[in-house]
């Protein structure tokens, strides 16, 4: 069976972007980071039938992992 194509490309953070990303909120006060995780949170919520991108799900772990790090 077919599969449709995918109507828009699925964007994913390359290591570099990831990297960058960590340094960054390594970089944060915690609440900064904490309001980033709530934005990031928000972009993963599941709305009808739109899933989050593999880019917003990548954002959203990465500043849980800052969290938990600094927990």
């Amino acid at each position: 069976m077919a599969r449709r194509p995918d109507r828009e490309k699925a964007e994913i953070l390359s290591e570099k972007d990831l990297k960058e990303l960590r340094y960054n909120l390594a970089h944060l006060s915690v609440t900064a980071v904490r309001d980033f995780y709530e934005q990031a949170y928000q972009d993963c919520r599941l709305v009808y039938n739109r899933l989050p991108s593999p880019r917003e799900m990548q954002t959203l772990v990465q500043a849980w992992k800052q969290l938990r790090k600094w927990r």
